[in-house]
């Protein structure tokens, strides 16, 4: 995905603060009864319940942190866990510095 695509996707507030939390998963969100939060990722109905949003809402966000590459999805019998991908993210920030910091 393009960087512009990727400031578009980090502009909205809540995705922002997603990416935020499942940076350290956690010191956000308590322990799930299904799935370890750094082994398998912070369940959608956590994510949806922490934000205030319904899950229909929180699913359409998660949808698009996947498809920038910033996030990982892992299924797990009825669970769906998110991660985020530390190598996208390196690499998104390499790029940026990049483009409005080059090296001389």
């Amino acid at each position: 995905m393009s960087l512009i695509e990727i400031l578009k996707t980090l502009a909205n507030e809540n995705r922002l603060t997603i990416l935020e939390w499942l940076q350290d998963p956690e010191a956000h969100f308590p322990p799930q009864k299904h799935g370890d939060l750094i082994e398998h990722g912070v369940c959608l109905g956590a994510i949806a319940r922490k934000l205030g949003i319904s899950q229909p809402t929180a699913t359409n966000h998660m949808k698009v942190l996947v498809n920038a590459g910033l996030v990982t999805l892992t299924r797990n019998s009825n669970w769906v866990y998110f991660r985020v991908n530390k190598e996208a993210i390196s690499l998104f920030l390499d790029d940026l510095q990049t483009k409005v910091a080059p090296q001389k």
